[in-house]
């Protein structure tokens, strides 16, 4: 017992200059300094007068103080553990050994969680995510795999502290889904998520085949960042075609008997946007007007185009040769990513929401 002791105190050691080194490479001395220049902002007496850039700073201070919270915790939990580590070998006391052992591991997880976090530097990446979910051509089949990725990314989104919000849901018949969108509410949201935007492919034995035949399904996972600050977007009214339809959700939940859920076509791209879970009406259009002009941000930034009229509205097919990753249930089961190689063998698990193998992996490759 005493010996997992001394290696629980060479292991912290050890990761005392790897946690400062970690420090300078998140700039907390820059984010402590940029956080007390904005609290000083908001002090002052006409902090509200402008209504939406006072909510973007808010927005930002609350990032910057969970980042700086979140890493001064971790150095707390260090210097305490080492610290009892340390007195436990000093009066050959065993009784301490599991409690210190598990806040080693914890440690060490949680530093390489923030290291990865350091990889998020993209303009953008701090932002809540929008997940849109369709299924590929299959009907029942497909529609039940866009059903299962949908649960997916709701169960990480739970297992990791994100707030993961309802926005839009089209019931399959007789199975799955037609459509899905949800938001990924939290700090670095679109950071993580945008690696799982493209088209995943499913291999199982169908339990729709009455014959027991193995199918190959595609669905596609839309991931977009939510955009706080769209006012360089205008859109025509022309240009928008709007209807309202009764709401419909999973397992029967938001159902609404007014005809209160929106849905609306951009006509020049043919984009489709649509939210049923808001109170009213009004609201449900608000919220799907707000997402429409973050997809048209996000198409215009990726394509690099000058003006949101360039965008042609072309999509690509969600078929075999486009898919980001093959989770294959049978003959044998394997989760494997066709962009970074990196492979679970726990199909389960995977399904289950255990994803961060795949982000993390892909977040190092564009690093």
């Amino acid at each position: 017992m005493i010996i997992q002791l001394e290696e629980a105190k060479k292991t912290l050691r050890d990761l005392a200059p790897d946690l400062k080194e970690l420090g300078s490479a998140l700039k907390i001395d820059a984010l402590r300094v940029r956080a007390e220049e904005l609290d000083e902002q908001t002090m002052m007496p006409d902090f509200w007068n402008d209504q939406e850039g006072s909510g973007r700073i808010l927005r930002e201070v609350k990032q910057l103080k969970d980042k700086i919270a979140q890493y001064d915790d971790l150095m707390k939990k260090h210097a305490d553990t080492l610290e009892l580590t340390e007195m436990a070998i000093e009066e050959d006391d065993e009784s301490f050994v599991e409690e210190i052992t598990g806040a080693v591991e914890e440690i060490r997880t949680l530093e390489e969680k923030m290291r990865i976090e350091v990889l998020l530097s993209g303009e953008y990446d701090a932002n809540n995510a929008i997940l849109s979910f369709h299924p590929g051509a299959g009907g029942t089949e497909a529609q039940d795999w866009a059903l299962m990725l949908y649960r997916m990314y709701c169960r990480w989104g739970e297992k990791n502290g994100f707030n993961v919000k309802l926005i839009d849901y089209l019931e399959g018949e007789p199975a799955g889904i037609k459509s899905a969108t949800i938001m990924v509410e939290g700090l670095n949201a679109y950071g993580f998520l945008k690696s799982e935007n493209g088209v995943h492919r499913l291999v199982r034995i169908s339990p729709f085949d009455a014959s027991g035949r193995r199918h190959t399904s595609f669905a596609s996972v839309e991931v977009m960042p939510e955009f706080t600050d769209d006012g360089e977007i205008e859109i025509a009214d022309e240009d928008l075609e709007i209807t309202t339809h009764k709401s419909s959700g999973a397992g029967g939940q938001h159902i609404n008997k007014t005809e209160s859920a929106v849905r609306i076509t951009h006509i020049p791209t043919g984009i489709v946007v649509g939210c049923q879970t808001e109170r009213s009406q009004l609201q449900n259009k608000e919220t799907a007007l707000k997402m429409l002009k973050s997809k048209l941000m996000e198409i215009k930034l990726r394509e690099h185009l000058d003006r949101i009229e360039d965008i042609q509205g072309n999509k690509a097919n969600i078929e075999w040769g486009s898919q980001i990753r093959n989770y294959v249930f049978m003959p044998y089961t394997l989760v494997k990513d066709a962009r970074t190689g990196y492979e679970e063998v726990n199909v389960d698990a995977v399904m289950d929401g255990n994803i961060d193998g795949f982000i993390n992996a892909y977040l190092k490759m564009n690093a």
